[in-house]
């Protein structure tokens, strides 16, 4: 398809986004072709239309996963809104076991928002979107007066397909099955806390933000069909709630071995010294699996086999319990309740 030239580029020094950019005019369609275009190129959305048409395999089933994208600040160690939010999409379809095909992307803008800020954050989401092999095939803009935003907000969506006759979800964990996490805890959250507030700690920490659903194909290749019963990324909340998240749905507890869950160094410090318990810090990166037991050794295998599972641990265990608790076996020999979230105590961090 061949593009307008138009009378004057984007300024992408100086120039900053204004409402005509959202008007879906000449400016709108300008924004699309010399920013969103070259960041995200891909067949689908050069044509131009209003949506996507994707071939799916026979026999096949569809994931459809969205979520929304406000993280304060836009640029944090380790990744950015745009990257997040395609990692974010994508791994919510790969723990319904499902694998992603593409994804659409709508940014609301505030009037104000530099020009090149956002081509750096478009890039960094085309590039994200690259790597993990899941295009950006339709997406839209709208511009929001000066003031009524926050710079840039992205709703994210992706679709994926998933076998006949795959079930993952979280009401299928029983007593007796095995929790494994993927690896260390708490990157995200720290990293964009340390961002945000101008911290510095002696060791570098940043996010763990990651595409996983390589991973997955990796596990579930692995190990028999239905041998994982859940899995789930915990981002919002943590790995506290995204257990009783878990429990709820299945009708049982968990009992953790503290001592199994990996966490890094500097992000236990940085925990201690800021009062935060890393149980309930985001990820963006990691997943929880839940998995009978006679495959819980072949599925550890299967993470630590693969680049981001390199750090994964057993860390407890389903068991009967009426009133759905998690609980956690601690360092000095007795236990502690793992409870959902309270609050907000880190806010905005995905």
């Amino acid at each position: 398809m061949t593009r307008e030239r138009y009378i004057r580029p984007l300024d992408f020094k100086r120039g900053c986004i204004d409402m005509n950019h959202g008007a879906g005019g000449r400016a709108s369609a300008q924004l699309f072709d010399e920013l969103f275009l070259p960041a995200l190129d891909n067949p689908a959305l050069r044509a131009g239309d209003d949506g996507a048409v994707l071939e799916l395999p026979p026999g096949q089933r569809l994931v459809l996963s969205t979520d929304a994208h406000v993280v304060a600040p836009r640029v944090f160690p380790g990744g950015d809104i745009g990257s997040l939010a395609v990692h974010g999409s994508i791994n919510d379809v790969a723990m319904m076991g499902a694998a992603p095909l593409a994804l659409s992307a709508a940014f609301v803008l505030e009037e104000g928002l530099p020009l090149a800020e956002l081509r750096r954050i478009a890039e960094s989401m085309g590039a994200a979107a690259r790597a993990a092999g899941v295009p950006v095939v339709a997406g839209d803009t709208k511009v929001v007066q000066r003031g009524q935003g926050d710079g840039v907000f992205i709703i994210s969506s992706c679709v994926g397909v998933l076998a006949q006759g795959r079930c993952i979800d979280g009401a299928r964990a029983r007593v007796g099955d095995v929790v494994l996490v993927s690896g260390s805890i708490g990157e995200h959250g720290i990293a964009v806390l340390s961002q945000r507030e101008s911290l510095q700690f002696d060791a570098a920490i940043e996010s763990d933000s990651a595409a996983l659903h390589g991973l997955v194909a990796q596990l579930l290749a692995a190990v028999p069909e239905g041998a994982v019963r859940v899995l789930r990324d915990p981002t919002r909340g943590g790995l506290a709630t995204t257990l009783n998240e878990i429990a709820r749905q299945s009708g049982l507890g968990l009992l953790l071995q503290e001592a199994s869950i990996p966490l890094r160094p500097e992000v236990a410090a940085a925990c201690e010294l800021l009062g935060l318990d890393p149980l309930y810090i985001a990820n963006e990166g990691k997943c929880v699996v839940i998995c009978a037991p006679e495959h819980a050794d072949a599925a550890l295998a299967a993470l630590r086999a693969h680049p981001l599972g390199r750090a994964a641990a057993r860390i407890g265990e389903c068991v009967a319990d009426g009133q759905h608790f998690v609980q956690m076996s601690t360092g000095l020999g007795g236990r502690r309740m793992v409870d959902w979230l309270a609050g907000d105590p880190l806010p905005r961090i995905c």
